[in-house]
């Protein structure tokens, strides 16, 4: 017998070393090594062989084996790279081709927006926080003194998750969570995605975006947050615009207002984005109120501040005239390849 396995590792030895292709080597290997190959029907034979001769058939045909495993193995990775040399060969790219004019991408209009009023307000010294989207009935209204029987509660207005679960319907929980662990001075900026039960129209979407700034120290008072919004609005409408502040009302600020920025369109003349008034609402904004203050623990005798807060999907499309909010969402190519 060990006549018979020397000569069948003599043929597949010569023949894996004329073998050229992948699928005749493996065809090959399972037709010796395989459960029904020739080498594997010799260990299956032994039990023919008598006890005292067993032993030594045995090990014959294991080293047997293993000569040949390493054969194929060597020949297997000898074939591989000259597969990989040939598709390598074959397939190169020629970079001396004249360059094919194929388009780029770009950030989404409403991302560059955001990364340029981020980057204003960080040069500024604002930090920048995330806060959660999913929030409580504590940090979506309580603690921003919005009472029970007040109407941003009703559900349509809010996406509520649970009973004590919402939606945040604004990034001034951000305020809350920022102030319950930092203590004056405080200089954050929060952003992201906030949800009302709105029906989408071409102002309006049940998910949009906004960025809330926050300022907690001694002596702020509404003159520094003036000073801080014109220089908003000359960086991002461009120098030269103004700002005018409405008296208005939210539950976390008092006084509170709303901050129109002069019309970069038409200087204030009047025009078809400013509907003829000279001025466009870009934001809401006031001195924190005493409550918020000292819910967070912080002393409003001894500390003040401004929270202003903005629509950045507004902001985005006063800059590039877009008259239907909803093409920012659509994921059209044609009007996404206009801000490339």
């Amino acid at each position: 017998m060990q006549e018979i396995i020397s000569q069948l590792v003599n043929e597949t030895e010569k023949a894996i070393s004329v073998t050229n292709e992948l699928r005749v080597l493996n065809d090959l290997k399972v037709e010796v090594l395989g459960k029904s190959g020739k080498l594997t029907a010799y260990l299956r034979g032994l039990k023919d062989v008598s006890a005292e001769e067993r032993p030594k058939i045995g090990q014959y045909v294991n080293d047997a084996r293993v000569k040949l495993e390493g054969a194929f193995d060597k020949a297997e990775t000898i074939l591989k790279q000259a597969d990989l040399n040939r598709k390598l060969a074959e397939e190169k790219i020629d970079i001396t081709l004249p360059y094919s004019g194929k388009s780029r991408g770009a950030l989404h209009p409403l991302t560059q927006v955001r990364e340029r009023i981020i980057g204003y307000f960080v040069s500024l010294g604002f930090g920048v926080v995330d806060t959660p989207e999913i929030e409580t009935d504590y940090y979506n209204f309580s603690a921003l003194n919005i009472p029970p029987d007040h109407p941003a509660r009703d559900a349509q207005d809010t996406l509520f998750v649970a009973d004590n679960i919402v939606l945040r319907s604004h990034t001034s929980t951000g305020q809350i969570r920022v102030m319950e662990k930092q203590k004056p001075p405080i200089k954050v900026i929060s952003h992201g995605r906030v949800y009302r039960a709105d029906e989408p129209d071409a102002t309006h979407s049940p998910m949009f975006h906004q960025l809330e700034g926050l300022v907690i120290d001694k002596g702020v008072t509404m003159c520094d947050l003036k000073g801080i919004l014109d220089g908003f609005a000359s960086f991002i409408f461009g120098a030269g615009t103004t700002t005018r502040l409405r008296p208005s009302y939210f539950p976390f600020t008092e006084p509170s207002v709303e901050v129109d920025a002069s019309c970069a369109g038409c200087k204030g003349a009047g025009c078809r984005i400013c509907k003829g008034t000279g001025w466009i609402e870009i934001l809401g904004a006031g001195i924190v109120n005493r409550r918020v203050l000292e819910g967070c623990g912080i002393n409003p005798d001894i500390y003040s501040g401004f929270a202003f807060g903005m629509g950045l999907d507004r902001i985005t499309t006063i800059l590039y005239g877009i008259n239907d909010l909803r093409v920012m969402f659509d994921n059209d190519m044609r009007f996404l390849k206009q801000f490339v």
